[in-house]
C-alpha cells in the first residue's frame, strides 16, 4: 500500500484536463469530498453484472485549512486528505490512485445554451452528437473560469424537441440544449494541486450540490422537479433538478461553521465547545421546556472546571435560529434571482451536516414555502449506518456520478466540422420560457 507520507510530486506546470475514463483497475472508483469541516473518502467497486456499487472502504477526518470551500492552508488540507484516504484504503484493503472530487468553492455559475448543426438528412451518428456537444465543452470566454460540466438536457431534430437520444434518427438539423457549469480557475487549481500532492490523480470534478442530488433524490423527484440544498460547514449549495437532469447549481458562502462562530461569540466560549453545544443541544425551534433546561458553558481563556456560566437552552436557540433563517432566505433569494424558484415545483431535499440540526426542516418549509424532507445516500450497498446520513450525501453522489454516463464527451480526435454549427446562439430566456 502506498505510503502517503512520501514527499509530494513536483509539477512544473498545471496538470492537464483529466481523461474521461473514471473506472480504475478492478472496477474501483473513489470519491473525495474536501469540505470546510470534514474530509470524506469513499472507495467502492462496480458490479459489472448489475452496474451497482458496493462500498468497500470509508474514511473521514476533521478538515483544517479550508474556508468557505476554498484552500487557505495547503499543508493542513493535505494532511487531512492523507488521513481520510489512508483510512478508506485500510478498510477497503485496496490502494487508489485517482479520485472524483466535489467542488463547492470557486463561485459555480450555471449557463444554459442551445446549439444547432446540419446533418443533411442522414442518420444521426455518435460523431454528430459528439460534435454538437463539443461546442458546449469549449473553454469559457472568461479566462479566469473553467468548465466542469456540460450536461445535455434535451435534443431536437428539425425543431422537434423533447428527444432524449437522437442517435439513429433522421433529419436535416440536430439541436442540443446544454447546461454548463463553470467555476473560478484559481480555487479549482489550488484544490487539485493539494490532491496531487497526496499522490492522487483528479479523475473528474463534480459540483457538490449536483453530487448530493444524485445520491439523495428518487427518480420521480429528478423527473418532476426538486431543489437540493446541501448545508455544509462553510457553504450552502443548491441544485435544481427537472426532467431527469440538473438544470441549475449555485453556492451561498454561509454554512454550519457560521452557526458555530455565532455561538462562540454570543456565549464567549471556545469554538470546540460551541460546536459541542450546537451538536448536542442546538436547534431552531424553541419549546416551553427550553427555558428550564440549563447548560453549563465554559468561558474562553478560563479554567473549565472553575470558570463557567449557566444559560438556558432557549438562549442557544435564539442564537442559532437567526443564522439558519438567514441562510435559507439567501437560498430563497438566489433561486428567485436565477428564475428557478418555481421551476422545480414545491419539493426540496436537505442534505449536509448542518441540515441535521433539530427544526431545520420545519424552518426550511416556512422560509422556502416548499415541501421539505431530509435526504440521505440511496442506492449504495455496504454503507455503514454511521456514514449513511445527510453529511455524506455529496461523497456518495460522487460515486454515482463516476459510474453513470451523464454526458457524451467530445472526442478530441473528432473535431467539429468547419461551418457545421448553424448557431449556436444562446437562447436562455426563450428556453426557460418554453420548457419551464
Amino acid at each position: 500500500m502506498l505510503d502517503r507520507t512520501d514527499p509530494p510530486r513536483v509539477h512544473d506546470a498545471p496538470a492537464p484536463q483529466p481523461p474521461p475514463v473514471l473506472r480504475r483497475r478492478g472496477g474501483l472508483v473513489a470519491a473525495l469530498d474536501v469540505g470546510t469541516t470534514k474530509v470524506a473518502c469513499f472507495i467502492a467497486r462496480v458490479d459489472e453484472d448489475s452496474g451497482g456499487l458496493r462500498v468497500l472502504g470509508v474514511g473521514h477526518h476533521r478538515s483544517r485549512g479550508m474556508r468557505t470551500g476554498l484552500v487557505v492552508n495547503r499543508d493542513e488540507v493535505e494532511a487531512a486528505i492523507r488521513q481520510a484516504v489512508s483510512a478508506a484504503e485500510d478498510m477497503a484493503g485496496e490502494t487508489i490512485d485517482g479520485v472524483v472530487v466535489a467542488v463547492s468553492g470557486g463561485a459555480p455559475e450555471s449557463q444554459r445554451i442551445d446549439a444547432e448543426m446540419a446533418v443533411t438528412g442522414h442518420q444521426v451518428r455518435d460523431a454528430d452528437v459528439r460534435r454538437i456537444l463539443a461546442f458546449g465543452r469549449r473553454p469559457p470566454e472568461d479566462p479566469d473560469r473553467e468548465l466542469i460540466h456540460c450536461i445535455p438536457v434535451g435534443y431536437a431534430i428539425d425543431g422537434a424537441d423533447g428527444i432524449i437520444d437522437p442517435r439513429g434518427m433522421f433529419g436535416e438539423r440536430l439541436g442540443a440544449r446544454m447546461h454548463l457549469v463553470s467555476v473560478a480557475s484559481a480555487p479549482l487549481r489550488n484544490l487539485s494541486t493539494v490532491i496531487e500532492r497526496c499522490h492522487l490523480d483528479v479523475d473528474n470534478r463534480v459540483a457538490a450540490p449536483y453530487a448530493a442530488g444524485l445520491a439523495s433524490l428518487v427518480e420521480d423527484e429528478r423527473d418532476l422537479g426538486a431543489t437540493v440544498i446541501d448545508m455544509g460547514g462553510g457553504t450552502t449549495s443548491v441544485a435544481v433538478f427537472l426532467g431527469g437532469h440538473v438544470v441549475h447549481v449555485g453556492v451561498i458562502p454561509v454554512g454550519g461553521g457560521h452557526v458555530t462562530s455565532d455561538i462562540a461569540q454570543g456565549l464567549s466560549t471556545p469554538l470546540a465547545n460551541a460546536e459541542r453545544l450546537k451538536t448536542m443541544y442546538g436547534g431552531t425551534i424553541a419549546s416551553p421546556a427550553d427555558s428550564r433546561e440549563i447548560l453549563r458553558v465554559p468561558l474562553v481563556g478560563e479554567d473549565e472546571d472553575t470558570q463557567s456560566i449557566e444559560v438556558p437552552r432557549s438562549y442557544l436557540v435564539q442564537i442559532i435560529r437567526p443564522r439558519v433563517e438567514e441562510t435559507l432566505e439567501l437560498v430563497h433569494g438566489h433561486l428567485k434571482a436565477a428564475g428557478m424558484d418555481q421551476v422545480a415545483g414545491r419539493r426540496a431535499v436537505l442534505t449536509g451536516g448542518a441540515s441535521q440540526l433539530t427544526g431545520v426542516r420545519e424552518l426550511a418549509e416556512l422560509v422556502l414555502d416548499k415541501q421539505v424532507r431530509c435526504g440521505r445516500p440511496l442506492r449504495l450497498r455496504g454503507l455503514a449506518e454511521s456514514v449513511a446520513g445527510p453529511a455524506f450525501a455529496t461523497c456518495a453522489g460522487l460515486l454515482s456520478h463516476a459510474v453513470q454516463e451523464h454526458v457524451d464527451r467530445p472526442d478530441p480526435e473528432d473535431p467539429p466540422r468547419a461551418g457545421g454549427l448553424l448557431g449556436p446562439v444562446e437562447r436562455i430566456g426563450r428556453w426557460l420560457k418554453e420548457h419551464f
